[in-house]
């Protein structure tokens, strides 16, 4: 509908915030249109189509924001997301608006894709036979210091005010752009929602402004904009405001000849450089701050805008390039939509960087707060986005767990503390998180080709790896079966061997012994193999039960080593006999990073086959669930787990939801072992939950909003085109199947075509360094060593 939601654009995420002091209202953020035609007649609209059903009854009578401005009657949106589009009409109105939106999103390029910014341009268009005035206005509040939770944290024996104090709205040019500046005198400068925005145009004329709004009581600063802009389309300064978040409005205002359609472009700039360490999570009263990497950058949010508008043109085209070159492949159009949707996660509060630069991130966001802090290894896991478009960002995240979160020991605190001088408070181990990001540091070590990467990390991915085999730990004695105690991501500990552990250690062992062999360290290579080889044989022999893989529960009597979890016999909350949906992650992820197989082929086929025979459900409104609903009434998907043998009277806490990151590991390993159908058929599912009318299409929630796992939605998009990129080894890789696809390895990206003899690599962004070409079995010399933007490589392949 165009409405501007979710100002989340603080430090604290702040869902259902829309820039206003008491939830719903008429003067939350919003653009307007002025049209004067040349007959003489004037109507003012604010650009947004109209309510939905289910808003127009509240208990208070406000059914969402800005419900009594006139709306347009006709509205649609499409998008690829960073991109988004609606276009409104009506039929009693001589003109149709375009709103076009997008954030900078650049793989590759993590300052281009951090940009605080938000772009908006209207694009309206003059349906009747004589020329019009047309004017288009930006009005918002000043709402610096009323996203925050800081008033509950005492700082220095002073408690800080509530909300907004004392803010100020000044109209500020300089060449090339002009606009208002929003800052306060009254927030206190330490807390986590001062900082500064900016509402700015590139138009040198037609540009006027109002940067007071009068008295607020009984919503008249809103009444006195309206009539306002309503006299003539040009703003003029009101009343001095009284109000401690005074409104303030830009407006442009052209001349549209008949037939025609111009574009009025407007740039949102925001610098908040009060991050805490896991802000709304210590209880501490005082949380330092760790800052945000952007606000080292710039020194306000006008210093923003004057960095972005000259860079827009080409901030603009790189975008569109990239998504062109997902949107253009050939890959399924709900594995296009999945991959490229959920990269919201990366610009949501879910993900941050301090200002040291290092990628953080919470597993989600609730409503008013970060959700399970720090950048918990078994839940990122999940997804290789990250890995394969910004690769750097990736990389500081291995920094962190091996450099920081983990102890001289090996044991890896699977939540990381803020700031970093604290990262191994938690001082808990989670198995497959631990596991998990040893395999990611084999993939960025391979993505990167970084040699330095792995000789200073080294030591301490061996310690982790070796740390599974530490007296009473997870494999104490080093037959290959994790035996131990295993606190995971289901958020319980699993007691015995199970699938889930077993294939993430499996990856690891394998991971562990090629960086060993790398780094010379031929002993604890071998070491590894060995324990590999013993564990491989034992799981598929006690394990996989002829359909799939199971768990065999043991006492927790018998495991000292655990950091929490029941000491009941038999345990509560695990798997037994249960079909997991994500078992077979471990697998999955091991291929996706070339390591291959880690679980038998055949035996994980036919698990698929029974996961989807067992764990679709056509209809959620015939299912049972005890927890959350993610799925409901007649949309389908994956359930966590099913029980063809027989149920645990208490299994593990989500054994009855449907999570779209679990679904989409699932769903990968289909594709990986060649059934298409049944892949789609999941993916499909899960977007049609998320169709953007029952829900939003960018936002796949778990434990919180914008949830990390989902992110594995990318996963499908490698899997699906055999993408594989070894800097180590100089080699790329595509599978067998034919067309146009997409690729990327965290520093560049671009199209491949594929056909059964010939392949043309085309480079978009970066380099691609390489000295071999495959695909399939057959291969191919790259000349030069490398392939770059504007040459194309084209071989034959034999």
């Amino acid at each position: 509908r165009g409405e501007l939601r979710e100002w989340e654009i603080m430090n604290d995420p702040s869902r259902g915030f829309e820039g206003t002091r008491k939830g719903p209202s008429n003067d939350a953020p919003f653009f307007a249109v002025y049209v004067h035609t040349a007959s003489g007649e004037s109507v003012t609209r604010a650009l947004i189509g109209p309510l939905n059903d289910s808003e127009y009854e509240a208990e208070d009578g406000r059914p969402a924001d800005n419900y009594g401005l006139p709306r347009f009657r006709n509205a649609s949106f499409n998008t690829a997301y960073p991109f988004g589009q609606v276009v409104l009409s009506d039929p009693g109105l001589p003109i149709s608006v375009r709103v076009k939106g997008f954030n900078p999103l650049v793989p590759g390029d993590a300052e281009a894709s951090g940009l605080p910014v938000a772009i908006l341009s209207y694009e309206v268009h003059n349906a009747s036979a004589g020329e019009m005035q047309v004017s288009v206005s930006g009005c918002m509040r000043n709402f610096i210091g009323e996203d925050t939770y800081d008033p509950k944290i005492d700082w220095s024996g002073d408690r800080l005010r509530m909300g907004a104090s004392r803010n100020r709205n000044r109209f500020r040019e300089e060449p090339g752009f002009r606009g208002i500046f929003f800052d306060s005198q009254g927030v206190d400068p330490k807390a986590s929602g001062w900082g500064t925005m900016a509402l700015v145009t590139q138009e040198s004329s037609g540009v006027s402004y109002r940067t007071d709004s009068g008295v607020s009581s009984w919503n008249r600063a809103i009444l006195d904009f309206w009539d306002n802009f309503s006299s003539g389309g040009v703003l003029r300064q009101g009343a001095a405001s009284t109000d401690n978040d005074p409104m303030a409005a830009l407006a442009v205002i052209k001349t549209i000849p008949p037939g025609e359609t111009r574009t009025f472009t407007f740039l949102l700039a925001w610098h908040f450089p009060n991050r805490r360490a896991w802000s709304r999570f210590s209880s501490e009263s005082a949380q330092e701050i760790v800052g945000n990497y952007y606000c080292t950058k710039y020194s306000d949010a006008w210093a923003v805008a004057a960095h972005v508008l000259p860079r827009l043109h080409d901030l603009e085209a790189d975008t569109r390039r990239f998504v062109g070159a997902v949107v253009s492949s050939d890959l399924p159009a709900p594995i296009k939509e999945a991959a490229l949707f959920n990269l919201s996660a990366l610009r949501s509060q879910t993900v941050f960087r301090i200002a040291t630069g290092q990628m953080m991130a919470w597993e989600g966001v609730m409503a008013d707060a970060g959700s399970c802090f720090g950048s918990c290894t078994h839940v990122w896991n999940y997804e290789t986005a990250t890995a394969y478009l910004f690769g750097d960002l990736a990389r500081t995240m291995r920094d962190v767990e091996f450099g920081q979160a983990t102890a001289p020991d090996g044991k890896m605190s699977f939540r990381v503390m803020l700031p970093l001088s604290r990262a191994q408070e938690w001082g808990k181990a989670a198995a497959d998180g631990q596991m998990g990001t040893i395999v990611k540091f084999y993939r960025e070590w391979q993505l990167s080709g970084d040699r330095a990467f792995l000789d200073r990390h080294w030591p301490m991915v061996r310690a982790a790896m070796a740390y599974a085999w530490v007296p009473g730990g997870w494999d104490a004695n080093q037959d290959g079966v994790m035996e131990g105690a295993q606190d995971n991501t289901m958020d319980v500990a699993y007691f015995g061997p199970n699938p889930q552990m077993q294939f993430w250690y499996f990856a690891a062992l394998r991971a562990a012994a090629r960086m060993a062999r790398a780094e010379g360290d031929k002993a604890f290579a071998e070491r590894c193999e060995h324990i590999l080889s013993s564990g491989q044989q034992w799981t598929e022999q006690r394990l996989f039960n002829g359909e799939y893989y199971e768990q065999v529960i043991t006492d927790p009597a018998t495991h000292a080593f655990r950091d929490w979890g029941p000491s009941d016999e038999p345990p509560p909350y695990q798997l037994g006999k249960g079909c997991l949906v994500d078992q077979l992650v471990g697998q999955s992820m091991a291929r996706l990073c070339g390591l291959g197989d880690v679980a038998d082929a055949a035996h994980a086929r036919a698990t698929l086959g029974t996961i989807m025979r067992y764990n679709f459900r056509d209809r959620f409104g015939d299912h049972f669930n005890n927890m959350r609903s993610f799925a409901l009434g007649d949309e389908s998907g994956l359930v966590m787990a099913s029980w063809p043998r027989g149920r645990l009277k208490v299994p593990f806490p989500y054994f009855n939801e449907a999570m779209t990151g679990f679904e989409y590991t699932a769903a990968v390993g289909m594709i990986q072992a060649g059934m298409d159908t049944e892949a789609l058929k999941v993916i499909a599912a899960i977007r049609s939950r998320f169709d953007g009318r029952k829900r939003s299409p960018f936002d796949e929630p778990e434990c919180g909003f914008h949830y990390g796992r989902s992110l594995a939605s990318w996963n499908a998009l490698v899997a699906w085109t055999g993408f594989h990129y070894s800097a180590v080894d100089r080699t790329v890789e595509f599978g067998p199947r034919t067309g146009t696809w997409f690729w990327s390895n965290g520093s560049a990206w671009g199209r491949a075509v594929v056909s059964k003899e010939r392949i043309v690599i085309e480079t978009l962004h970066g380099r691609l360094d390489a000295d071999t070409v495959r695909v399939g079995s057959l291969s191919a010399p790259v000349q030069g060593g490398m392939i770059a933007v504007g040459a194309p490589f084209v071989a034959t392949v034999h």
